[in-house]
């Protein structure tokens, strides 16, 4: 099967990667990793959440961050809402797009946000009816796709029933979350020939963990069945809450050097990305989670 020749990266690493961290990270340092990523050539920079700050401490300062990001034309700042409260706060902060997320584990659901995937689907029908009257686009996400730390392997036609319901509820894509990072190659291609029977690729996207080391080969695999949108954390950023010590988001640089190998453009400047990466690693006091970036040591030059 031929490749696609462009393909966009989701930039998640301001707001999935860095809600993760433990330490406070100040607003200059993700106001600077913000701008370091959109002077890399990112288009699509999920920039914050607006979630009870409760509950992501580090998401507490989205409102400034969205003030004070220098905006670059041709960039999309998006922002996580959870209910309607988050996605009004996001609209008046100034977010091009927002997100909202379901489970296709009953189990996951429940456990990470205290209803199952009816009730949850049902709270964001708000959601969807407010950024429906100011013309906003919805992203939709769905975690667990390859598999749940409760459930184990889940099946490609739960998948299916959600990522249909968020699209019909009006997202304008749905991203497929394999959060633990468990699934294959295999897994993967057995879950696309199912939702390609119904959906088509532009309206899929993946989101790979690398838990297991498997984030690359499962994205070529979506390559392989034309989806041409893919999210990626700059540096690695983001660790997998439900394996101790284990990654999470596949690195951006990681993906960038394999596409770039493929011979697939995505607009980004590969040495401004490791940069990027490791200056927000310096801040947090660690080494890239990027292999390409440890390997080509951009920090010796």
């Amino acid at each position: 099967m031929s490749l696609a020749g462009r393909v966009t990266l989701v930039e998640v690493g301001p707001r999935d990667g860095l809600q993760n961290e433990a330490q406070t990270i100040a607003l200059g340092a993700k106001l600077q990793l913000i701008e370091d990523l959109a002077a890399a050539g990112h288009t699509v920079i999920e920039a914050g959440s607006f979630v009870n700050p409760k509950w992501v401490p580090q998401m507490a300062d989205s409102e400034a961050v969205f003030a004070g990001i220098k905006r670059h034309s041709g960039v999309r700042y998006a922002a996580l809402t959870p209910n309607l409260q988050g996605f009004e706060r996001a609209v008046t902060a100034g977010a091009d797009e927002v997100a909202i997320f379901a489970a296709a584990s009953e189990s996951f659901s429940k456990k990470n946000i205290n209803c199952g995937i009816a009730e949850s689907l049902q709270r964001f029908a708000p959601v969807m009816a407010a950024a429906a009257e100011r013309d906003l686009p919805v992203r939709g996400y769905v975690s667990c796709v390859l598999g749940c730390p409760y459930e184990g392997e889940i099946a490609p036609r739960a998948v299916a029933a959600v990522s249909g319901d968020l699209l019909e509820m009006g997202c304008y894509e749905v991203s497929l979350g394999d959060t633990i990072g468990s699934g294959t190659a295999g897994s993967m291609q057995r879950l696309l020939e199912v939702l390609l029977a119904r959906f088509t690729p532009a309206q899929l996207a993946v989101h790979c963990h690398d838990t297991y080391g498997q984030a690359l080969s499962n994205i070529l695999v979506a390559l392989q069945h034309g989806i041409t949108t893919v999210d990626a954390s700059v540096a690695g950023l983001g660790g997998c809450p439900y394996a101790r010590g284990a990654s999470g988001n596949v690195a951006t640089e990681d993906v960038v050097y394999m596409l770039n190998g493929l011979g697939i453009e995505t607009g980004l400047d590969l040495a401004a990305l490791i940069r990027a990466g490791n200056r927000i690693c310096d801040t947090l006091g660690r080494a890239s989670g990027s292999r390409v970036a440890r390997a080509l040591d951009l920090t010796s030059t």
